[in-house]
């Protein structure tokens, strides 16, 4: 694969509504949208970083700066093969994954077209559609929290996900489960816990949640280990999986019973893959988390959870339940069965809308080989 040229770009795509978690809110998309040429043809990725490094310690400033300073150099340095699978020339770097993720996900994309091959068929996948469910912000009061999750139900969500955090747990949950008894429910607090809060957090194990995800440290797996061991409801972790090898050691440590797989925070497909397969292996479940991306890193998360072990709904729902109008031309609508369908176009099968794109874009840089 010759690369000809790469572009990068930031952007901002307000959403519909501010996104709150338990310590931030965001408005909008503040990814990197990566579009490489090569043989003839363009492949494009996104890194879906925010401003601020409240979810991880990448933002759209670190990750501008080590694509243009370090990834992109290295890229136009390094022979890439067209006809199989492959893995980065990344390895010796530390950290930056998600910026590092923007860049191989263009990769792939164009190593589908080349070949002529779906993200789907090249990563192994077995599903058409996926199950997917939402994920809904900590809401100002229990009436509009119960009022949303009726709207996403009757749209054909088949799992609901709420944030929680302390004083914002326990109560709105219950009453979820009075009103909604037997739904897929699951609650996602973004390490707003700690060992300390044990107890209290074994009081969610009477409503038969799904999962609580990621309650402790964001970089944590021992303390998830012990808390697992005091408390019935499972734990996903999310934020303290960043490898492969993290993934090996949170089930050999018993840190969780599920795993939630991001692609962007492992550094891209190739260590979402390994994850999903290392779990499978140990008979442990995965799910695919978003993070709030436009269409084209969307249809990677799609594409991702047709493998397998992805035995849950993701977090990848449709692209209006975040904007008015995404960066593709063919955004990702919800069937009635609750399902997104899987791309089957060569490449990641998102096409581009560039002239929205242009719109909404603060800055660009265009490197050449």
């Amino acid at each position: 694969m010759n690369i000809e040229k790469i572009e990068i770009r930031k952007i901002f795509l307000p959403f519909i509504k501010p996104f709150t978690t338990s310590g931030w809110i965001e408005n909008g998309n503040n990814s990197i949208i990566v579009r490489i040429d090569a043989d003839g043809a363009t492949g494009w990725g996104e890194s879906p970083v925010g401003l601020k490094p409240f979810y991880c310690e990448e933002t759209t400033g670190t990750a501008w700066s080590i694509m243009r300073e370090v990834l992109i150099p290295i890229l136009f340095n390094t022979k890439l093969s067209q006809t199989k699978n492959f893995d980065l020339p990344f390895s010796y770097i530390r950290g930056n994954r998600i910026a590092i993720s923007g860049l191989e996900f263009a990769i792939w994309d164009l190593l589908g077209k080349l070949n002529n091959k779906s993200i789907s068929q090249i990563l192994g996948g077995t599903r058409k559609k996926v199950d997917v469910g939402v994920s809904i912000g900590i809401q100002e009061n229990t009436n509009r929290l119960l009022d949303l999750i009726e709207n996403y139900l009757d749209e054909g969500y088949k799992r609901i996900k709420m944030k929680i955090k302390p004083d914002w747990d326990i109560k709105p949950v219950r009453e979820i489960r009075k009103k909604y008894g037997n739904i897929l429910l699951q609650v996602d607090a973004n390490s707003a816990y700690s060992l300390n809060d044990t107890e209290h957090l074994a009081e969610l194990d009477e409503f038969k949640l799904l999962m609580i995800e990621q309650p402790l440290g964001y970089d944590d797996l021992y303390e998830h280990s012990q808390l697992q061991k005091k408390i019935k409801t499972p734990i996903c972790l999310d934020e303290s999986i960043v490898s492969p090898m993290h993934a090996k050691s949170a089930i050999e440590m018993k840190a969780c019973k599920i795993i939630n797989i991001k692609p962007s925070r492992v550094g891209g497909l190739a260590a979402a893959k390994k994850i999903h397969d290392i779990a499978e292996k140990k008979n442990i479940p995965v799910w695919c988390g978003g993070m709030l991306e436009t269409g084209i890193g969307r249809a990677f998360n799609v594409a991702l959870a047709s493998l397998p072990n992805f035995r849950l709904p993701g977090d990848i729902s449709a692209s209006s339940r975040y904007f008015l109008k995404d960066i593709v031309k063919n955004p990702f609508e919800l069937n009635e069965d609750g399902t997104l369908n899987v791309p089957d176009k060569p490449g990641n099968g998102a096409e581009v809308d560039e002239g929205f794109l242009e719109k909404i874009t603060l800055e660009k840089e265009t490197f050449k080989n």
